[in-house]
């Protein structure tokens, strides 16, 4: 199964080209523009790099969020484009999930952590061993310092991923458990999120039932625009 993937959750675009588990290309660029000028060039070098049209592709994934507004509507927009044109299933996973895919090959807990302002961060805690990731907690928006008092009743090395990394870093800065991330880790990976897509894939799901309208971002909490027009 050939898989496309790409995040645009948080700053960072990234987009990649999987066969099952087997990485067949990746790009990612962080560089201060609109994810609207960044994911489609990506797709079209990486497509063209692997000799691949969009009719090859079997399966559409993308992290459907939490993360930036914006950013987790151009994603989810983009991918059912690109799925509605070729009548193929979309997927949309959790963007703290994949963020934990990218600590897969270290034992303990994959925290991900993304900056959701106002001293919050978009957050699920994972217990990844032997290469296996089990969920402990639902993603969520809590504080940073709540998350921290959470983390003190585990006693397994944690390591966090995220466009939060350094807020959680400097809140969990007397917590012994805590190991550094090695930085190409920190951020968002599409090739995480492929790996994502494919573990729900292996759970048995009825790809059939994953078309571009089943397909919705996920935002755990009002935008700022709603916020401020209720009063928030």
């Amino acid at each position: 199964m050939i898989l496309l993937a790409l995040d645009s959750t948080e700053n960072t675009a990234t987009v990649a080209l999987t066969r099952d588990r087997e990485l067949l290309g990746q790009a990612t660029l962080r560089a201060g523009l609109t994810h609207s000028e960044t994911l489609l060039p990506l797709l079209e070098t990486l497509r063209r790099g692997a000799h691949l049209t969009y009719d090859d592709i079997d399966l559409f994934v993308t992290s459907a969020g939490p993360g930036s507004f914006t950013g987790v509507r151009i994603g989810a927009a983009t991918l059912k484009g690109l799925a509605f044109g070729q009548n193929k299933p979309c997927l949309g996973v959790s963007a703290c999930e994949a963020l934990a895919y990218n600590l897969i090959g270290f034992d303990g807990l994959a925290v991900a952590v993304m900056d959701a302002r106002r001293g919050q961060l978009y957050n699920a805690i994972f217990a990844v061993e032997n290469s296996l990731l089990r969920r402990l907690t639902p993603d969520r928006v809590i504080a940073a310092e709540d998350l921290i008092e959470e983390l003190r009743s585990y006693s397994q090395p944690i390591r966090f991923a995220g466009g939060g990394y350094a807020i959680a870093h400097e809140a969990a800065k007397d917590l012994t458990t805590v190991r550094d991330t090695p930085a190409l880790l920190r951020h968002q990976n599409a090739y995480s999120t492929a790996l994502a897509g494919l573990a729900l894939v292996e759970s048995g799901t009825d790809l059939a039932a994953f078309t571009d309208r089943s397909l919705s971002p996920v935002y755990l909490r009002p935008s700022q625009a709603e916020r401020t027009r209720n009063g928030g």
